[in-house]
């Protein structure tokens, strides 16, 4: 059945078809088709050729330039941020240098300090000492005259105090 079904599209297409040919071989129709392929396998390498002239290149170029700045851009930045670490660090060592400083110059002024106010304390020491001293000789001194004053007047004193509890005899004289 298959081979009735298989004339008669044959005798269908027959009628369109004009005389006969003999039927080509397969190396000439793989060599026609080939044949057929060699302009179209000349665009296709023209094309690709152009692609790479005129898109892949600039494209390349282009992408290694932005790499190249991008890559450059991120070292400058690690560079930039080693020197910031770098004067920060620098920068704190001398901080605490200066407090060192400050701390040192600080304990010398109160150590001057210090001293001078014991200086001030015992030269107060020695004036108040010189002045109790003075005192006590103006007080014994003092009291040495009225020791002697009273030695001198306790005489009189005692007359006077005889007269005032003795009763007048007839002789004395008052």
């Amino acid at each position: 059945m298959i081979e009735l079904i298989r004339q008669a599209g044959i005798i269908m297409f027959a009628a369109d078809v004009p005389a006969a040919q003999p039927e080509p071989s397969l190396v000439d129709q793989v060599g026609q088709l080939l044949l057929g392929a060699v302009p179209t396998a000349v665009l296709f390498i023209l094309l690709v050729i152009c692609y790479q002239i005129l898109v892949q290149k600039p494209l390349t170029r282009t992408l290694n330039e932005r790499r190249a700045r991008t890559e450059g851009a991120v070292e400058d930045a690690h560079r930039a941020i080693a020197q910031a670490e770098a004067r920060a660090a620098d920068y704190a060592t001398k901080l605490r240098q200066a407090r060192a400083e400050i701390f040192k110059i600080r304990e010398q002024r109160i150590k001057q300090w210090n001293a001078e106010r014991d200086a001030a304390l015992d030269e107060a020491r020695k004036a108040a000492g010189q002045r109790v001293n003075r005192a006590k000789a103006e007080l014994e001194a003092e009291a040495g005259n009225a020791r002697q004053a009273i030695q001198g007047s306790a005489s009189d004193l005692a007359r006077q105090v005889v007269r005032a509890v003795l009763p007048l005899t007839a002789g004395s004289v008052r």
